[in-house]
């Protein structure tokens, strides 16, 4: 195992604690992948039955962008492979995909209108947005895994209808920060939802300042490594130890 494959496994095992830490988790479904530093036809992603807590940088299976193992052999979940390997092929500069079922997110996934630029919070990816329509994820299903793939082509920050959210990045830092920003909007969208109110309108040119603003920001490579070592300070301080 070369040393950009081991960096990879930690950064990708210390992105499952940190989604079991925020409470990102639907018990052993879902899933996160990382491509391998170095090797662009390979990922890693984790063994179906493990919860996100349990996810260690040895535990990771090494899978090409094909779907066929490499590393580990354990049971995988199908969709997994179709929905991690569609992104990465259609899109050869997104080394992170993020899939969550989080409640606020599959709630507005359900929705016709989703999320609208009503807070700032939906500001933060509103210029990104991107939805999917709800498509079948059965084992061999690889023409939904090439849809996903032209989807994520539209946007970073994905809805998937009916489904949950996805989020991609140039780096596991950007995915996450993305995914973070997404579902926060998400609450906001639902809680506004609940109290019967029209919401208050923002101006469309504070929509078209806040886009230009987060593309200048999203185009640095250190955008979400402020958020990224908060999160490993947060998680070393619940005793985690991924890189093993």
């Amino acid at each position: 195992m070369t040393d950009a494959e081991w960096q990879s496994r930690c950064d990708l095992a210390a992105l499952y604690r940190i989604c079991d830490f925020y409470g990102w988790t639907d018990t052993i479904e879902t899933h996160l992948s990382g491509r391998i530093l170095g090797e662009p036809n390979f990922f890693l992603i984790n063994k179906y039955g493990d919860l996100f807590g349990e996810i260690t940088a040895s535990s990771l299976v090494k899978v090409d962008i094909e779907g066929d193992i490499r590393s580990n052999d354990g049971a995988l979940n199908p969709a997994g492979l179709i929905i991690h390997g569609g992104v990465y092929k259609a899109r050869p500069d997104i080394n992170c995909v993020m899939h969550t079922h989080t409640r606020p997110g599959t709630g507005i996934s359900v929705l016709r209108r989703g999320l609208r630029p009503i807070s700032q919070d939906a500001l933060w990816v509103y210029d990104e947005l991107a939805y999917h329509e709800y498509g079948s994820l059965a084992a061999g299903a690889h023409e939904e895994g090439d849809a996903l793939g032209r989807s994520c082509q539209k946007g970073e920050s994905i809805i998937l209808r009916n489904h949950g959210l996805l989020t991609v990045g140039a780096t596991i830092q950007a995915a996450l920060r993305r995914m973070y920003l997404l579902n926060r909007a998400c609450e906001v969208e639902i809680l506004a939802r609940s109290l019967g109110e029209v919401p208050t309108p923002i101006r469309p040119e504070i929509i078209e300042s806040y886009a230009k603003g987060m593309k200048a920001r999203r185009a640095l490579p250190e955008f979400g490594m402020a958020d990224w070592r908060a999160a490993l300070r947060q998680i070393q301080g619940r005793g985690a130890n991924w890189r093993q």
